[in-house]
C-alpha cells in the first residue's frame, strides 16, 4: 500500500513537469538556437534566480550533502562556501560574460573561445574537452534519482526502470522546450525543495531529539570529531584542503557551461547582478540535509560505503507516510532532472554550435544538431549507467578540477589581450594532465590542498611562461572586438550608447 501511495505521487509529478516543459514553449515553437539554449536571452530575475539555483541544488545535496554530513562532518560545509563565493565573483564575470555573448551573438563558452582566439576549430576541441567532463554528471544525476525513486517506492520500481524514468522525463521536456522549459520546471522543484526542507528541519530533530537543544547537546557530547576539521575518520579533508577547494570550485563555478547558460538567458545584466546578491540565500537550503545526516548518525547508525547518501531518506521512509514520502521523493527527483536537463542542454549546444557546425550541410541547421545531441548524450549516460557505471564514475573525479584548467583560456584570455593561443593551450594541457596524474594515483588531497588548485597553478604558470617567451598572435581585430568589459560601463548616466 505505501508503495502505492508513494508511487502514484510521484506519477502525476512526473506528468506534471513534462507538461511544465511543453507549456514553457506554446506558440513559440519556430525559435532558432539562441531561443532554445539560452531561452531567446529573455528571462527575468525570477526565473533566472530559481533556474541557477535549481541547476547549483542537485541530487548530491540530498543525498551527497547528508552522506557526507553522516561521513565526515564540518568537511561538508566547502558546498556553502565556495557557492556563496562563486555567486559573489559571479556578480562581476556574469553580466561580462553575458555583454560578450550578446555583443557578438555567442550561446556558450566554446564559441567564447572561438571566437576570442579567432579560430572555429579550438572552439570544436573546448566542447569535446567539456564534454568529457559534463558526462558524468549526467550519469551522476540519473543514479541519484534512480536511488531517490526506487527508495521511495519501497523497492517496488527497480533501479534500471528509475534510470530510464530519469532519462526520458529529462530528455522529452529539454528536446522541445530548451531552456526555458528547465526554468518552468525549477520553479516547481523550487517550491518543492524549499516546502520539504523546510518540514524536515523543523521534523526530524522534534521527532527524534525532542528539539534542537537535546539533538545539538548530544551532537557535541558524543560525536564531537564531527564538528571540526579534518571530520570524522582518517579523510585529509583539513583547513588547508577546505579552503584551496573553496577558493578553485568558487573560480570554475563562474565559468562552468551550465552556469553560463543561466547568464546567457537573463534579459539584462541588471538580472544577473540582482541574482547575485540574493542566490546565496538558497545555499541556507544546504545546512538541512547536512544537519540531517548528523542527526541520522544517532537513528540509523553503522551506514557504511553508499549506504550512507541514504542518510536522510532512511528518517524518511522509516517514520514518515507514504503520502510524505512521496512528495519527499519527488523534491529530490527534481533536483536531479532540472540540473540534468541544463547539463544535457549545455553539452548539445556546445556540439550544434562548435562542432556540427563545421560541417557544412549541419551549418544552417543548428538546433536541430543540438537536439539530436541532447539524446545522444543523455542515451550514452544511460547506456554507460547500465553497462559500466564505475567508467563514468572514475570520469567524475575529475570534472570540477578539469573544468577549472580552462580558466585562464577563458577569463584571463577575455581580459587580457596579450595571452597567445599557443601559452592558453600549452597551460590547458598541462593542467589538465596534471589533475588526471593526481586524481587516478589517488593523490587527491596532495600535501594536503586540492589537487585541482595545484594543476591550475601549473597551468597558469605554464601559460604565461610560453605567452612571454613566444611572439604575440598575429590578430587584426580591435580590442573592442576580442576582449569582453564590465556592461556597466554602458549602462553610467551619460555613457556612450552602444549599437
Amino acid at each position: 500500500m505505501n508503495a502505492t501511495v508513494a508511487t502514484s505521487i510521484f506519477a502525476v509529478f512526473m506528468v506534471a513537469t513534462v507538461a511544465l516543459g511543453l507549456v514553457a514553449v506554446r506558440g513559440g515553437r519556430g525559435g532558432g538556437l539562441a531561443e532554445w539554449s539560452v531561452g531567446g536571452r529573455s528571462l527575468g530575475s525570477v526565473f533566472i534566480w530559481v533556474l541557477m539555483a535549481g541547476e547549483g541544488y542537485t541530487s548530491f545535496s540530498y543525498l551527497g550533502a547528508a552522506g557526507w554530513g553522516y561521513n565526515y562532518g564540518a568537511p561538508v560545509l566547502y558546498v556553502v562556501a565556495y557557492m556563496s563565493c562563486g555567486y559573489a565573483l559571479g556578480y562581476v564575470v556574469g553580466p561580462m560574460l553575458w555583454a560578450y555573448a550578446r555583443k557578438h551573438g555567442l550561446v556558450g563558452i566554446t564559441d567564447m573561445i572561438a571566437h576570442r582566439y579567432g579560430r572555429p576549430w579550438l572552439g570544436a576541441v573546448v566542447a569535446v574537452l567539456a564534454t568529457v567532463f559534463l558526462l558524468p554528471y549526467i550519469q551522476l544525476q540519473i543514479t541519484g534519482m534512480g536511488v531517490v525513486v526506487s527508495t521511495i517506492s519501497y523497492g517496488a520500481i527497480s533501479l534500471n526502470w528509475a534510470y530510464f524514468v530519469a532519462f526520458a522525463v529529462t530528455t522529452g521536456f529539454v528536446v522541445v522546450s530548451g531552456l526555458k522549459g528547465s526554468a518552468w520546471v525549477s520553479v516547481l522543484k523550487d517550491a518543492l525543495v524549499i516546502g520539504t526542507l523546510a518540514f524536515l528541519a523543523c521534523y526530524v530533530p522534534l521527532h527524534y531529539f525532542d528539539g534542537y537543544g537535546p539533538f545539538l547537546d548530544r551532537l557535541v557530547t558524543e560525536k564531537s570529531d564531527w564538528l571540526t576539521f579534518p571530520g570524522h575518520g582518517d579523510s585529509g579533508l583539513g583547513q588547508a584542503w577546505y579552503v584551496t577547494t573553496s577558493l578553485l570550485n568558487s573560480l570554475t563555478v563562474v565559468i562552468f557551461p551550465t552556469t553560463v547558460a543561466g547568464y546567457l538567458g537573463a534579459r539584462n545584466a541588471e538580472v544577473l547582478r540582482k541574482n547575485a546578491v540574493w542566490l546565496p540565500a538558497y545555499n541556507l537550503l544546504l545546512f538541512v540535509p547536512m544537519f540531517l545526516g548528523l542527526a541520522a548518525l544517532f537513528v540509523v547508525p553503522h551506514l557504511t560505503g553508499a549506504e550512507s547518501n541514504l542518510a536522510l531518506f532512511k528518517l524518511v521512509t522509516d517514520s514518515l507516510p507514504a503520502w510524505a514520502v512521496g512528495i519527499i521523493g519527488v523534491a529530490a527527483a527534481l533536483s536531479s532532472i532540472v540540473p540534468m536537463a541544463i547539463f544535457m542542454l549545455v553539452i548539445g549546444t556546445m556540439w550544434g554550435r562548435s562542432v556540427l557546425s563545421l560541417v557544412p550541410r549541419w551549418r544552417e541547421r543548428q538546433k536541430g544538431a543540438s537536439q539530436v545531441v541532447v539524446v545522444v548524450a543523455g542515451a550514452l549516460a544511460l547506456l554507460l549507467t547500465y553497462t559500466a557505471p564505475n567508467t563514468l564514475v572514475r570520469l567524475s573525479l575529475i570534472s570540477y578540477e578539469g573544468m577549472a584548467q580552462l580558466l585562464p583560456m577563458l577569463l584571463l584570455g577575455l581580459v587580457w589581450r596579450r595571452l597567445t593561443l599557443l601559452g592558453a593551450g600549452s597551460g590547458l594541457v598541462v593542467g589538465v594532465a596534471v589533475v588526471c596524474a593526481f586524481v587516478f594515483s589517488d593523490h587527491d588531497p596532495v600535501w594536503g590542498v586540492n589537487a585541482g588548485i595545484v594543476a591550475l597553478a601549473a597551468n597558469l604558470v605554464v601559460a604565461l611562461a610560453v605567452t612571454y617567451a613566444g611572439r604575440p598572435d598575429r590578430d587584426p581585430r580591435a580590442d573592442a572586438e576580442v576582449l569582453a568589459h564590465d556592461p556597466i560601463d554602458d549602462e553610467c548616466p551619460g555613457a556612450e550608447a552602444v549599437g
